[in-house]
């Protein structure tokens, strides 16, 4: 453990968390071919690129509106797979390193959660909870397209043994 309380605290782990998660997310992301990007399993569902802007949109909305986290402009310079990813791996950097330096008063303190007040430690476990259900959404579409599912949180039937988070 650091020594700098600021870096390490109780809540450090819900950042860790947050590194991998964003990692998890880039990895489902980049194995999805170009060709798929406007695939849509059904009339209701999103598509491939759309699910990628709601990631960066949602996420965007809740670090500005509920945890006072702004980096600024969010859209990626093109609405392209690449684009996305580009956009996504840099924004979340930024936004992890500004995490980084909370001290741990600051994730207990409470903040408007739509219509309800919650801590931040809470808000933000929502917040990764809601990014791991898109993410899951995405890996049944790699399924239904018959594309290979790399690792998440261990071997999945196309890794075998292995943890494979890119292909």
């Amino acid at each position: 453990m650091s020594a700098d309380p600021v870096k390490e605290n109780a809540y450090s782990f819900l950042v860790d968390t947050y590194e991998t998660e964003i990692l998890k997310t880039l990895g489902i992301w980049e194995a999805f071919p170009e060709t798929a990007m406007n695939f849509r399993p059904s009339a209701k569902s999103r598509t491939t690129l759309e699910q990628m802007d709601h990631q960066i949109q949602s996420e965007v909305g809740w670090m500005v509106k509920m945890l006072g986290i702004d980096i600024g402009d969010f859209q990626p310079s093109e609405k392209s797979k690449r684009g996305y990813i580009e956009k996504y791996r840099g924004d979340a950097a930024k936004r992890l390193a500004i995490l980084r330096q909370k001290p741990e008063g600051w994730w207990r303190e409470e903040a408007k959660f739509f219509d309800v007040m919650r801590s931040r430690a809470w808000i933000f476990t929502r917040r990764l909870n809601h990014s791991t259900h898109h993410r899951g959404q995405l890996v049944v579409y790699l399924r239904l397209l018959g594309a290979k599912v790399p690792s998440v949180y261990g071997p999945t039937a196309d890794t075998g043994d292995a943890v494979i988070y890119r292909f």
